[in-house]
């Protein structure tokens, strides 16, 4: 008989036009790691947000069982009193505290009022060694990188003495050494004895450490099985989450490559606060029409900072080269500029630079290119709903009415609503930076499909990932980025994980450029 530390019994929430769960049940036994996936928008996120107390006893249907007694939980608070904590994948540090500081910030170590500094530093000093990181508690959280980070809030979880860990797309930001080294961690606290519930697209991490799995639907519990037991493979899991086999995670494709669209020449970008450290190193590139290439390299590369450069020049000071467009020189030094001259980039952060998230989804598409729809600098509000709706039904954005907010939206409807506002604009190059992190393998697939249909329609692509996989599937040709410079281009045939690799790392031998 299992020993269960949690059941989620017929939990049913319902949203205005949306029923999120539909009686949703989940049991996870006590020491083990317990996967739940699905597609975006199948109630991964507001099922965990149940549990956690953000949506309150009262606002949801069915029952809690937490240690065998029945819980209602007005808050967060009341979940973590009893060992419930929520990482979520927006991490909620202040960067300017130090990592002390946040471990303990409302939970602080005081008496009478008065905190303990001296006792804070020696229990953070702990609860770092504790996951490994052999950072400073005085350290601010600003200074140190998204891996550490995330360590910091297991630290933080492991002060409230945490027995069920739930994390929500921890590795998604994350390079592939600090995704290691969590999902060891991970495996250190179920030696422990913490529970951990883990919510991941990354079906090879999920298979690789969890006990069992559940598969979430439309709102719906599709089953739960065990991973040795019944041999998980990601084809399996695939099937659970979309209805359907997928037999291939890309889509075909026969390129019909043009003549070339867009340069870049010598570009140099310095950091915007240390003025001496130059961020991008005499950068040369092109891309075709109809062309969709890779940009790869590690975590701290250059890959954004090159493309928010380039893009009205969002990033960077003393930053010198030229671009070309069909050959002739042209000047990006706005936003404005870029986008009037066919330029558009799809931010890695759609939160803080993709979306308004407290705006509808009708505005969001059409908020970068309003001449479009206006006359006279008044917007005609019916040419903006028949624009929205066009682009809604192209990207199959799962909305019931274009006035839904963008904020209450899944992570890969968000990501489609972003790739609608710059289709909106008609560019002809488009910039797309970590296009389908933290996405489902089902919208991955629409969203490359797209990707296919825009370079079919002549316009240039340029593709910035982290998951080699993926640089491989879509891209025409890939340049690779470290540190800062460009140390080698591939061509398709030519491209594989370990070229690519040795060029990330700088042991791409003595050629530093095509092979």
């Amino acid at each position: 008989m299992p020993d269960y530390i949690l059941e989620m019994r017929n939990i049913t929430k319902t949203f205005p036009g949306v029923k999120a769960l539909d009686n949703v049940n989940l049991q996870v036994e006590k020491g083990e790691i317990h996967a739940l996936v699905g597609e975006n928008g199948a109630g991964k996120s507001t099922l965990m947000k149940v549990l956690s107390g953000v949506y309150p006893s009262g606002t949801y249907e069915g029952s809690i069982y937490f240690d065998g007694a029945e819980c209602d939980f007005k808050d967060i608070k009341q979940s973590e009193q009893l060992g419930i904590v929520i990482i979520h994948q927006e991490l909620a540090l202040s960067p300017f505290l130090s990592i002390a500081e946040n471990i303990f910030l409302g939970n602080e170590r005081q008496s009478n009022q008065i905190i303990k500094w001296q006792d804070t530093f020696l229990e953070a000093k702990k609860l770092l060694g504790q996951v490994g990181l052999q950072e400073s508690p005085n350290t601010a959280v600003m200074n140190i990188g998204v891996g550490k980070q995330q360590l910091v809030e297991i630290a933080k979880a492991l002060s409230k003495n945490v027995k069920l860990l739930i994390l929500d797309e921890p590795t998604a930001a994350l390079n592939e050494k600090d995704s290691e080294n969590l999902l060891k961690l991970l495996l250190d606290l179920k030696e422990q004895g913490i529970t951990s519930i883990l919510i991941s697209h990354k079906l090879n991490e999920v298979t690789r450490i969890s006990d069992n799995i559940t598969i979430l639907r439309d709102g719906q519990t599709i089953e739960t099985f065990k991973v040795k037991d019944e041999k998980a493979s990601e084809d399996r899991i695939i099937k659970g989450m979309v209805g359907r086999e997928l037999t291939s995670r890309f889509p075909e494709r026969v390129p019909n490559i043009g003549e070339t669209i867009f340069e870049v020449e010598n570009w140099n970008v310095y950091h915007p606060l240390q003025r001496d450290r130059k961020v991008i190193d005499n950068v040369n590139l092109h891309i075709c029409r109809g062309e969709i290439v890779g940009l790869a390299g590690l975590m701290g590369a250059g890959r954004t900072e090159l493309a928010m450069s380039i893009f009205g020049k969002t990033y960077g000071k003393k930053i010198t080269g030229l671009l070309y467009k069909d050959g002739e020189e042209i000047q990006v030094n706005t936003v404005s500029e870029a986008i009037a001259h066919g330029i558009a980039y799809v931010s890695e952060d759609r939160k803080t630079y993709g979306l308004n998230l407290i705006d509808d989804i009708k505005r969001n598409i059409t908020l970068a290119n309003l001449k479009r729809i206006s006359t006279s600098a008044v917007i005609d509000e019916n040419k903006e709903h028949q624009e929205a709706q066009h682009l809604r039904e192209r990207l199959n954005i799962k909305t019931p009415t274009l006035a839904q907010l963008a904020g209450n939206l899944s992570g890969g409807n968000q990501q489609k609503i972003v790739l609608s506002k710059w289709i909106f604009t008609e560019p002809d190059i488009l910039i797309l930076d970590e296009p389908t992190r933290g996405i489902d393998v089902g919208a991955k697939y629409e969203i490359y499909t797209l990707i296919h249909e825009l370079a079919a329609e002549g316009m240039g692509v340029l593709v910035i990932s982290s998951e080699l996989p993926e640089v491989l599937g879509l891209s025409d040709r890939i340049y690779v980025m470290n540190e800062g410079r460009i140390t080698g281009e591939l061509e398709r045939d030519m491209a594989n994980q370990e070229s690519v690799m040795r060029y990330m790392t700088g042991t791409g031998g003595d050629k530093p450029w095509k092979q």
